[in-house]
């Protein structure tokens, strides 16, 4: 009977339906077939599969980052990023780059990266005499360095399936974003030479300076509060005290974006340190976003306010329907013992970590084709993880081989989301769209394997907390 359930499923998606519709209609579908059980259960386990404190994240995290785009701090971070890297030979691509390793740390979805910072992006890439095309792509491949730099809804979702601390997640997202920062801006520089591009502005020393002096600020601020303790002061305070002096420090120097980028140190320095739960970090997130917007910058209004807030509530209804849909389709999955039948095909076909993590790549790059990433995360996970179990697979190093995959997927047709915004954004057509993303796969596609197999390079930095 378990072929009733996935049939039901396929031929559902098939016809268009949305994948939370489909998940939840073969549900009911297969549980009016067999009788198993009775209807009423698929309300109560769609109620229990939302009703957890993890996913109270979610929406804190959408309000942030919708408030950080509506209240204008997405300009800050383009300005700072352009003095900082602006001067290099092709430096609006640099900007482009730089500027979503920023935003990462705010928002956490692609999605909200591309439709924010990459509209400012791409407007200003094509006024500087770039091609559309180049513009998009690289819009494109940066935008899927939101859910790895954290905080990241994917990894929430992910450490909600897969029992995993999403504090190490979240960890572990920190040096491969970088790592895939760095391949991308190779990739900017070959085509910079290639071309034979200049600097999109004059180099100064005191733009230049000025921003190296934020980025000294912002990396400086953990380790002065770290050597505060170390003396013996108390830890809370003395971050209390070093937030005032950074808020003095601003007023007096009028930083660009010192704060916006102080967003992600704040958060994964309070996690790590055990001030607050990842959870609880979302709210911080909202609390930092907001006062920024209304208080210090005055740039946020009632009326805006108002518009992030309906715009928030309908991003989550979207994400927890899907949540809710997939949790009874996962139970009815587990049920009828298919994850033990992938696990015991599996491990019947090899018992090689690295064999299994290239099939997980295969299957997640298609997946993530033609499946949303929530609903991907919620469908795939359960099913893999008990042959991660069985073959040793660190599942914190597996989550970001996972959310990387399905980053990948929003890049392609048929289901790319951050594809058809793009699109939308640069007025360009679909084809076009997807042809400029192609050349921007080679440097995603390289940080994938090594990430996949150099999984040291994840799991350091959550070994250093989380032993």
């Amino acid at each position: 009977m378990t072929g009733t359930l996935l049939a039901s499923f396929l031929a559902l998606m098939v016809t268009g339906i949305p994948v939370a519709i489909a998940m939840a209609g073969a549900s009911l579908i297969y549980i009016l077939v067999t009788q198993s059980t009775p209807p009423m259960a698929i309300v109560h386990r769609m109620i229990s599969g939302v009703d957890s404190f993890p996913l109270l994240a979610v929406p804190f995290f959408i309000f942030a980052g919708n408030l950080m785009n509506t209240a204008g701090i997405t300009n800050r971070i383009y300005d700072f990023a352009l003095g900082l890297v602006g001067w290099m030979k092709g430096g609006l691509g640099h900007v482009n780059i730089i500027g979503s390793v920023i935003f990462s740390g705010l928002a956490g979805t692609a999605i909200a990266d591309a439709a924010g910072l990459g509209t400012i992006e791409i407007k200003a890439m094509r006024d500087h005499g770039y091609s559309k095309e180049f513009a998009v792509g690289v819009t494109a491949a940066s935008a899927t360095l939101g859910p790895i730099i954290p905080p990241s809804l994917p990894f929430i979702i992910y450490g909600m399936v897969a029992s995993t601390s999403i504090g190490a997640l979240f960890l572990a997202g920190i040096i491969p974003g970088l790592v895939m920062t760095v391949l991308m801006m190779l990739t900017v520089s070959y085509y910079a030479h290639k071309n034979n591009w200049g600097s999109d502005v004059k180099f100064e020393w005191s733009r230049v300076g000025r921003a190296i002096l934020e980025l000294s600020v912002v990396v400086g601020f953990p380790f002065a509060v770290w050597g505060a303790a170390i003396l013996g002061a108390d830890a809370v305070w003395a971050t209390m005290v070093a937030i005032v002096l950074l808020f003095v420090a601003d007023w007096i120097f009028k930083f660009e974006a010192v704060l916006p980028i102080m967003t992600p140190v704040l958060l994964i320095g309070g996690m790590a340190s055990g001030i607050f739960t990842p959870t609880e970090a979302a709210v911080a997130a909202s609390i930092w976003a907001l006062f920024l917007g209304v208080v210090w910058y005055r740039t946020l209004s009632f009326r805006m306010f108002t518009k992030v807030s309906m715009e928030t509530i309908e991003t989550t209804a979207v994400v927890l329907f899907i949540v809710a849909a997939a949790s009874i389709f996962g139970w009815l999955l587990t049920a009828t013992r298919v994850t033990d039948m992938v696990t015991t095909w599996v491990l019947s076909f090899t018992d090689k970590p690295w064999v299994f993590l290239l099939l997980v790549n295969l299957l997640l790059l298609f997946v993530g084709c033609f499946l949303e990433p929530t609903a991907a995360i919620l469908i795939a996970v359960p099913v893999l993880m008990p042959a991660v179990t069985q073959l040793g697979i660190d599942p914190v190093h597996f989550g970001l081989v996972v959310v990387l995959n399905l980053m990948i997927g929003l890049l392609h047709p048929p289901m790319g989301i951050v594809l058809f915004v793009l699109a939308r954004v640069a007025n360009l057509s679909l084809e076009r769209t997807t042809m400029a993303i192609l050349p921007w796969l080679v440097p995603l596609l390289l940080s994938l394997v090594l990430l996949t197999y150099v999984p040291e390079i994840s799991l350091w930095l959550p070994r250093q907390f989380y032993k």
